[in-house]
């Protein structure tokens, strides 16, 4: 999924958009993290979402740490952008959620990504 990561990111940044999370996109993020204590992570990671104006995830892989950063956001009102790929197994909390800041889009290649990144931020 880095590259994925990396696309957005770098689409992200290229049309003057602030990414908060660019660490996901790093080649050596898990060896990164590795050195940062569970506290550490969280308070980061947390921190991002009271300065966001909004919050882009890609959901193709499961991931309890991203869930909780969507329900975080959610509980602050937060506009939420979640993305996977065509084929992918998303979880149903995801895919089933119906809060009218969250919404789902399925894509199946970066002209695609594109075209939904460029829609969901057409707003800020």
């Amino acid at each position: 999924m880095l590259p994925v990561y990396q696309f957005i990111c770098g689409y992200l940044r290229r049309n003057a958009h602030e990414v908060l999370s660019w660490h996901v996109a790093h080649d050596g993020v898990e060896e990164t993290e590795s050195l940062m204590s569970e506290s550490q992570i969280y308070e980061r990671d947390m921190g991002f979402l009271k300065e966001s104006e909004c919050m882009i995830a890609e959901v193709s892989l499961a991931s309890t740490g991203v869930g909780y950063e969507v329900c975080s956001a959610i509980n602050k009102g937060i506009p939420i952008l979640c993305v996977h790929q065509l084929d992918a197994n998303v979880s149903a909390m995801i895919l089933g959620n119906t809060n009218g800041n969250v919404s789902v889009k399925e894509y199946s290649d970066p002209e695609d990504l594109e075209i939904i990144l460029d829609e969901f931020l057409a707003s800020f």
